[in-house]
């Protein structure tokens, strides 16, 4: 193809794990642009971040860890995180100098010729010899299916829609899903709704006492395990489960996060149980979770019987080229910014020829 670029790395995704993967390969010698490119199909810095609900400040952020080589200091926790985290990205794609491209859309990872990968996007086609996959989950929300649910008369959206808990004032609301996001939905809401019903597959796990480093290097040991057998990835939260804090025991204790089993049916008036047991209801507010928004890389055929993609570290079992960062165990920011490191040091032993530890 006559537009085709050559780089030898193409990194897809400017979240955190994408920034990390680009500032480890400029550390270490390769040149935004002539050996690395960026490619971010979001508008403007900030990952999935940018999207998320303004009543979720920068104080309720669980976790948020600095990415590699310049901290985040002096935020205001009761700004948006949105705000917040933007302002930190752009910052640090400027102090680094990572060129990110955007907006740019990956349409397909396919093979080239003479060991290369081509990337096909809106802005053209790049050749490259190695590939940093970092593309989150926020564009491929997961929504289940239930009998019925295309005759419910009142309004259904997931979180990536979330507006905040005003637009709710006055509303029957049934929040599905036990994760953080469910619980902090319901949290919110709970003042301003007329009524809020909780409902989840399996009964929430409330995890007492720190999350201290052996807990989290436990959870993620797990999730890693999963992606080694080739099985899709759960989140380290569903293994972890919810902190039992102040603002949970409250929530328990006012009735607010009072679970149900999940229904069976959705009706057009609500939502319906075999039982017979039946709740009203205005909207119902999908918190259950995301996937991996892999999609592009389906002409490689990566995924195997057990429906994931099969990974030793970062590197994909099958195609040592290609990294996947910030997917699995390695979807939390500190993991991220590990991810990064490790996929920038396997990739310069690939592209030096030598052998890839494995």
């Amino acid at each position: 193809m006559n537009n085709t670029r050559e780089v030898d790395v193409v990194v897809i995704g400017a979240g955190q794990a994408g920034l990390a993967g680009a500032y480890h390969l400029r550390r270490t010698g390769f040149e935004p642009e002539r050996d690395f490119v960026v490619l971010d199909h979001a508008p403007a810095p900030g990952g999935a971040w940018q999207f998320r609900w303004p009543s979720l400040t920068y104080g309720k952020v669980h976790g948020m860890h600095a990415l590699p080589g310049m901290e985040l200091t002096d935020a205001d926790p009761a700004r948006p995180s949105a705000e917040v985290i933007a302002e930190y990205f752009t910052a640090y794609e400027r102090a680094f100098d990572l060129r990110v491209r955007r907006p740019v859309d990956v349409q397909a990872v396919r093979e080239g010729e003479g060991g290369r990968l081509l990337v096909e996007t809106s802005d053209g086609v790049w050749s490259t010899r190695a590939l940093i996959n970092a593309t989150g989950t926020w564009d491929r929300p997961f929504w289940p299916r239930y009998p019925g649910q295309e005759t419910f008369r009142g309004r259904q959206l997931h979180t990536a829609q979330y507006p905040g808990p005003e637009e709710f004032a006055g509303l029957r609301v049934v929040v599905v899903g036990g994760g953080a996001s469910g619980t902090q939905h319901l949290m919110e809401l709970a003042p301003y709704a007329a009524a809020t019903t909780w409902v989840t597959r399996r009964p929430p796990v409330f995890r007492e006492g720190p999350f201290t480093e052996d807990v989290g290097r436990a959870a993620v040991a797990l999730v890693e395990e999963r992606v080694r057998q080739g099985l899709p990835p759960r989140s380290v939260v569903s293994v972890t489960g919810l902190p039992l804090n102040d603002a949970i025991r409250q929530a328990i204790a006012d009735g607010v996060l009072d679970r149900q089993p999940m229904f069976d049916r959705i009706t057009p008036e609500g939502v319906a149980w075999d039982d017979s047991r039946h709740v009203d209801a205005d909207v119902i507010l999908w918190a259950t979770g995301f996937r991996a928004a892999i999609d592009h890389l389906a002409p490689l055929k990566l995924r195997g019987p057990g429906g994931g993609i099969r990974l030793d570290g970062t590197r994909v079992a099958a195609d040592p080229r290609i990294h996947l960062v910030g997917y699995g165990p390695s979807a939390s920011t500190i993991g991220a910014n590990r991810a990064g490191r490790a996929a920038v040091r396997d990739i310069r032993r690939l592209l030096a020829g030598e052998p890839v530890a494995v």
